[in-house]
């Protein structure tokens, strides 16, 4: 995971990323892992772990120093976003962090100072919350039928439409001091179709023209899920991200960087799910032997811990090659295309994603009849863990990038 020496490939993670691990690892294994039944069921992140993460420098940690953040990098906030899924199986406090690593580095990037000094401080110290708002009612990854616009005016935007199916509603409206927002998609020019997209900074709370509704998951309940309809929402000038009409390109940037993060996440909870499910099978006996000596259960703890490494290799494979474009500003400093860093986290989150829900169900398998009780934790881990199937682009469509890139952009069936 390290720096690149000649042709040598380096495997390991540097001393700052090892120490940030172990640091990580003991604060969320001793204030998060024994709460997570209890940030389910209460449907919210209990302050006093936001402010934990927030102390810690975790959130927003991609931002720059100059508004709070800690410049990390790819691999280093996969790092952070693994150990957290390791604690909080249901998946509510990696996705509190991740997208707001993901989206805060695309705001910091691309964003206009005023705005980021705005927005950004508040976000990294847990006062605000950030995150990305493109899904659509009726419009799922199907962007270019997206029907969010904004229309330009002397000092701004005015933007209308609806946003749904995104996380942190509820959050911004009831429990963060000073609320936060969204890095929102909508069209700038309807005739350019994807060309024609442009990326605004929204706020949510106490703005005149949102509304906001929430929605009742069933799983990965420590974080809400809701939407929000614009009506004539006026937007300063400075809260428009990159060039106009360049949205889309930024956002599946940022989709990107998400997905990899995904994929560890993915990883780190089935591999946590399956080292508590070890302890299990290790004293449950059937016929007089323990469950985990029998050979269809051991064949498969294998299979699984093995193709979990695997998802852990090309998470962190995923983030390198987001690394590696960052550290340039731009993909031609780096040794893949846009297009092969997009393969990259496409196929990261595609195979972690359903990687990690197979083991996971597995693992409550083997508890028995326990493990289709409430007593058995797992089931959090299942629940959280599905919804990465949907959550920054749904599966199939992870396929579809992926094909685009092995057979070529014209065998796709819509272009």
């Amino acid at each position: 995971m390290g720096e690149e020496k000649g042709k040598h490939m380096d495997f390991a993670f540097n001393t700052e990323q090892d120490l940030i691990r172990k640091t990580v690892r003991e604060y969320a294994q001793k204030e998060i892992a024994p709460r997570v039944r209890e940030i389910d069921d209460g449907r919210r992140i209990p302050d006093e772990i936001i402010t934990g993460l927030a102390g810690m420098g975790l959130l927003g940690m991609t931002v720059s120093t100059d508004f709070g953040g800690a410049e990390a990098d790819p691999v280093t906030a996969g790092v952070v976003a693994e150990e957290l899924a390791r604690a909080d199986i249901s998946c509510a406090v990696p996705t509190f962090y991740l997208v707001q690593a993901a989206w805060g580095y695309i705001l910091d990037r691309y964003g206009r100072p005023g705005a980021r000094q705005a927005i950004l401080p508040a976000v990294c110290k847990g006062q605000a919350f950030l995150g990305i708002a493109a899904t659509e009612s009726d419009v799922g990854s199907d962007l270019a039928e997206m029907k969010t616009r904004a229309v330009k005016q002397p000092d701004g935007y005015l933007l209308s439409g609806e946003k749904m199916f995104i996380s942190g509603v509820s959050e911004i409206i009831g429990q963060m001091p000073e609320g936060g927002g969204y890095v929102t998609l909508a069209r700038t020019d309807p005739d350019q179709g994807t060309r024609g997209m442009s990326l605004f900074y929204v706020p949510l709370k106490d703005v005149a023209g949102v509304t906001t509704t929430a929605f009742e998951d069933w799983g990965r309940r420590g974080i809400s899920a809701g939407g929000f309809t614009l009506d004539e929402v006026r937007i300063p000038g400075e809260y428009l991200i990159g060039q106009e009409n360049r949205g889309f390109h930024l956002t599946m940037q940022g989709f990107d960087y998400a997905r990899a993060l995904i994929a560890v996440i993915c990883a780190g909870t089935a591999m946590s799910a399956l080292e508590q499910a070890v302890g299990h099978i290790r004293e449950r006996k059937v016929f007089g032997r323990p469950v985990g000596s029998f050979q269809g259960v051991h064949f498969r703890l294998a299979e699984h811990w093995t193709r979990l490494e695997a998802v852990r290799l090309m998470g962190y494979r995923a983030l390198w090659s987001c690394a590696r474009e960052q550290s340039g500003a731009g993909p031609e400093s780096s040794p893949e295309s846009r297009f092969e860093i997009s393969r990259w986290c496409a196929q990261a989150k595609l195979l972690g994603a359903q990687t990690a829900f197979e083991a996971i169900n597995d693992a409550i398998q083997w508890h028995g009849a326990f493990g289709y009780t409430l007593d058995c934790p797992l089931e959090l881990a299942l629940k959280g863990v599905r919804s990465y199937w949907w959550a920054e682009g749904a599966l199939e469509i992870m396929r579809v990038i992926v094909a685009r890139e092995l057979l070529g952009k014209e065998t796709l069936a819509r272009r």
